[in-house]
């Protein structure tokens, strides 16, 4: 364990292994401990590097409004500080967000990118037929913010659980130290709903990030991941998909050896 200043705020990291540089992005809500299940089998012959973002756990909470770009700019921070670049970069969820605006806007800092269902809900409102698609996750989500707006942080993260991430009843599946962990980001979360870049992307720019990149969803979490995987599909000029099989939001937690499996000759090449 331990802490890196990068971009202006201390981020709190951990590093094991020995070889190519590997980093770990997670997604709203978690921190750096949802990795815990891979980092084994990456770091038998990467340097896997998981970090907490700014806000969450155990990383500084500047106590200011944050952007997407400053998650990016984090993530530039800590690549360049730990001398990783250039690294592979693995995200999930918000974290694969972050990942393809460091593609996009820091190309130079990475040599491919692995990402599993972005919520990039911004790309299917340019795209008339698939708007239908954002507005309702856009109307779950709204009653999500609205619980965090009064403080109301174990309601709103058990309602993002059931209704946004991963599917009813999951909330009370997860281990109470998950649960804690979530309940405790949760104004992190409110912090990412009110930066209005947060869900978007700019394909255009991504168009010019020429590294391979691992485009993931799960044949079971909801289709709106896979028409945003579509679109930034088309943008990549070398994507690549993968499918995996009842593994919901969250493949490297509930399906940690095949997600080792897929990731890692990727991240040797």
């Amino acid at each position: 364990m331990a802490e890196i200043r990068a971009n202006g705020v201390s981020l709190h990291y951990e590093a094991r292994g020995e070889g190519p540089g590997v980093v770990l992005v997670h997604g709203s809500w978690t921190d750096a401990d949802s990795w815990a299940r891979v980092v084994p089998g990456l770091a038998e012959s990467t340097t896997v590097v998981a970090y907490d973002r700014r806000g969450h756990s155990r990383s500084e909470d500047p106590l200011t409004q944050g952007s997407v770009h400053e998650d990016a700019a984090d993530l530039a921070g800590l690549i360049e500080g730990l001398g990783l670049a250039p690294a592979y970069v693995c995200g999930n969820s918000y974290g694969a967000l972050i990942a393809l605006r460091l593609a996009a806007a820091r190309p130079d800092l990475l040599r491919g990118v692995a990402v599993h269902e972005p919520p990039a809900t911004g790309v299917l409102l340019t795209e008339p037929e698939l708007r239908p698609i954002g507005t309702a996750l856009a109307g779950r989500i709204a009653a999500v913010r609205e619980l965090l707006e009064r403080a109301e942080s174990a309601a709103a993260a058990e309602l993002f659980v059931d209704t946004v991430a991963f599917g009813p009843g999951a909330w009370e599946q997860l281990p109470a130290p998950v649960r804690h962990t979530f309940v405790r980001n949760a104004p992190t979360y409110l912090d990412e709903l009110r930066d209005p870049d947060a869900l978007d992307l700019d394909l255009s720019a991504l168009a010019r990030f020429d590294e391979p990149a691992l485009l993931t969803q799960s044949d079971d979490s909801p289709p709106m991941y896979g028409e945003v995987l579509d679109l930034i599909d088309l943008a990549l000029p070398q994507a690549e998909r993968h499918l995996y099989a009842g593994a919901g939001h969250a493949p490297h937690v509930s399906q940690p050896e095949e997600w080792v499996r897929v990731l890692l000759p990727r991240a040797l090449a």
